[in-house]
């Protein structure tokens, strides 16, 4: 398992994931929706993405958003999408690019990587918890549609 950020000469195999992983959580599938916003943040340079090879086959990615910490005053980041296709889930893709997205903290002096996922999704809990991703006891995240 390889991992490296993508670039530009990525965005079309990203996109396709991208759309895979949208669909997964219920969403319909719009490769042209995906391709676009993909191509923008990657153009944009506003989000980085790593992506997951198996030989010569994207079979992953994740993504991260910058966030800002005012109590901390450092930067955070947001790792909002991890996606593996499923039929190379289980082989390391996962972890290896959750990996990537600690290290890039790291080497970012980031105060913190933060992420959310579905009560229901206990795979990726796990996984998260076995890279020491702890469950926040002491905030709660609220929402409004706008």
């Amino acid at each position: 398992m390889e991992i490296v950020q993508a670039s530009a000469m990525h965005t079309n195999e990203v996109a396709v994931l991208f759309d895979a992983y949208r669909s997964y959580f219920d969403q319909a599938p719009d490769f042209k929706g995906a391709l676009a916003f993909i191509s923008e943040r990657i153009k944009q340079q506003d989000s980085v993405i790593f992506i997951a090879f198996d030989k010569d086959e994207i079979v992953g990615f994740a993504q991260l958003y910058p966030l800002f910490t005012s109590l901390g005053m450092k930067r955070g980041w947001l790792l909002n999408d991890v996606y593996v296709l499923e039929e190379h889930r289980g082989k390391g893709a996962g972890g290896a690019l959750v990996d990537a997205a600690v290290e890039h903290g790291r080497q970012t002096d980031a105060a913190w990587i933060m992420l959310q996922t579905y009560v229901a999704n206990t795979g990726a809990q796990k996984l998260y918890q076995s890279k020491g991703f702890k469950k926040d006891t002491n905030s709660f995240y609220f929402y409004l549609a706008v």
